[in-house]
């Protein structure tokens, strides 16, 4: 598919994803540099992953009552990029943690809204939608090796510019996007969500993402601190997280013939259990650099294999007109919530490094009790159609 509709949502990921290349491995950086230690790293980011859980449902709800995910594309998009400016001016641990929690709160009103509005736009092609979220690894990939070799040529204040520079980026793609016609929605059940979150298949993938999640805590939290003590420089961080993002691209390449062959319970399973060893072998091995290589190769089934199932879970699971709800409850609960306490307890247990190994084996031993859980999801209701017409 090569079209102009396919050309914008794919610039948008591009941009979106950037500001994740930047902002996972460097924000603990950045807030390093300003002197704080682990435990307040840790709650500054647990405070700032909590926006999730308030950010998408509210912005959902507006998008159900307006009919239009676009502007609020364009609002998120425009509300966070001011926000972000005042990381330049402002000082001190709740100054910050303000700055960075209010600018979270508009920046997570993006991605919902652009993944329904993609999932309209290609007719819920599974292929289709691979091929456009790649390129959302490429900008992830290209920002974090861009950005650690400026952060490491000049120091941690660069993270305000690179990110102050790709947010005004994010703002004009959103500019270029058009939304796209709805689709009949049938009858309006108002109260039938309720059921639906109340359905054994969807508890027991909440719960499960909700751990995959908290597991990545340390990851998330301290990773290019726990490089830098391992004395690897400061380009290797931002090489390494861009090794498991090329994996996860080629994940996106095959995810369509995956869904023809297998259902979701089997592909959401084999990633939880698969980043259960990467979370083992990063706490016990990271020493080693082809461990180390090997462990963020896995990130091809944490991150990429496990997000695009999930996405074609939350598709078949929710009816058309509850698509901008289960996804905002679905980011709020497991990024949000799972992603605040994993933020949390890491700060805790790091202990600026002397704890990082408990912490990367609590993180593999969560992962273990999500596949567990993810076994028990009944696979009729889960197994992604063949959605393979473009």
């Amino acid at each position: 598919m090569s079209s102009p509709i396919f050309r914008q949502l794919s610039f948008s990921y591009f941009c979106y994803f950037s500001l994740f290349g930047l902002v996972i491995p460097f924000l603990p950086v950045f807030l390093d540099g300003r002197g704080f230690d682990s435990r307040a790293i840790g709650e500054i980011l647990a405070i700032f992953t909590a926006t999730k859980i308030v950010g998408p449902t509210l912005w959902a709800m507006v998008a159900d009552k307006s009919g239009t995910q676009l502007n609020i594309i364009r609002l998120g998009a425009s509300l966070a990029f001011v926000c972000f400016t005042l990381l330049f001016w402002v000082q001190g641990f709740w100054p910050i943690t303000f700055v960075l929690a209010v600018f979270s709160l508009f920046w997570t009103a993006i991605l919902p809204q652009l993944e329904v509005m993609t999932m309209l736009s290609i007719r819920r092609s599974a292929k289709i939608y691979s091929r456009i979220r790649l390129w959302g690894s490429v900008g992830f990939i290209v920002l974090a090796v861009a950005a650690g070799e400026i952060i490491g040529r000049f120091n941690s204040e660069a993270f305000t510019i690179i990110g102050w520079l790709m947010l005004l980026l994010l703002a004009v793609s959103s500019c270029l996007l058009k939304q796209p016609r709805a689709r009949e929605q049938g009858s309006h059940e108002s109260a039938s969500i309720i059921g639906k979150l109340l359905a054994t298949n969807f508890i027991l993938f909440f719960i499960a993402g909700l751990l995959l999640q908290m597991s990545f805590g340390p990851y998330y939290s301290f990773f290019a601190l726990y490089l830098r003590d391992l004395a690897y420089p400061d380009v290797a961080v931002g090489f390494l997280i861009s090794l498991g993002v090329v994996a996860e691209i080629g994940i996106f390449f095959i995810a369509g013939t995956l869904y023809t062959y297998f259902g979701a319970r089997i592909l959401i399973t084999f990633s939880l259990f698969i980043t259960g060893v990467r979370w083992y072998l990063t706490g016990h091995f990271a020493d080693s650099l082809l461990v180390l290589l090997i462990a963020q190769l896995c990130h091809a089934a944490s991150f990429g294999l496990y997000h695009s199932a999930s996405i074609q879970f939350l598709q078949q699971h929710f009816q058309s007109n509850q698509q901008n709800r289960g996804q905002a409850i679905y980011i709020a609960g497991v990024y949000g919530v799972g992603g605040a306490l994993g933020a949390y307890i890491s700060g805790i247990v790091w202990q600026d490094g002397l704890g990082a190994l408990p912490a990367f084996e609590y993180a593999a031993i969560a992962c273990v009790i999500a596949g567990l859980l993810a076994c028990f999801i009944y696979p009729k209701n889960v197994k992604l159609n063949k959605l393979v017409n473009e």
